[in-house]
């Protein structure tokens, strides 16, 4: 979809996000099923997930770990702000230093552009398609759901070519069955 754009000389369209996301339901643990290959998960080898947890000020606390090729577990801790208040599809994520917040290139895009009516997986993505992560409830999706995620990442020209598995080993195993 966007090569042929590109090769005719028109703009792909604009990513569209999912309609609207009960943030109460998106909240909790999400395994990184796959992901467009990116400077800041570099050293990440497997293990991915991500925690989203409320916070009083209405932004959320974002953690996210992984695990790193001599086997540990490392975690980024940052924040998010909802930029779309009337779909909460379209934030914004920090996870550079709170002192530098007021600074706009310190803030990611995070678009969420597929969702199942159950929230058992999400889409996410950057409205310049540069990044892209395909999210699941569970440390894998079965072949219909995750066919549903690319059809999603599909629909918003996302090159889901690009795309790498991520491997969720006995570590995401043991944090999931901690999991409340």
């Amino acid at each position: 979809m966007l090569m042929t754009a590109a090769i005719q000389g028109q703009r792909p369209e604009p990513v569209r996000t999912v309609e609207h996301v009960d943030l109460n339901r998106y909240l909790g643990d999400w395994f990184e099923i796959a992901r467009v290959p990116n400077r800041f998960q570099r050293t990440c080898v497997g293990d991915v997930r991500a925690t989203y947890a409320k916070r009083a000020d209405g932004r959320l606390d974002v953690t996210n770990r992984c695990r790193v090729a001599d086997g540990r577990v490392i975690d980024a801790l940052g924040v998010a702000r909802i930029v779309d208040v009337r779909t909460f599809a379209k934030l914004k994520v920090r996870f550079a230093p709170a002192v530098l917040s007021f600074l706009p290139f310190v803030w990611g895009d995070y678009w969420i552009v597929g969702l199942a009516d159950d929230y058992s997986w999400a889409v996410v993505g950057s409205p310049d398609r540069r990044y892209l992560w395909i999210l699941g409830r569970a440390a894998a999706l079965d072949p219909g759901r995750l066919a549903s995620a690319l059809a999603a990442a599909r629909a918003s020209g996302f090159d889901v070519e690009r795309l790498i598995m991520t491997s969720q080993g006995a570590a995401s195993r043991v944090n999931r069955d901690q999991t409340p």
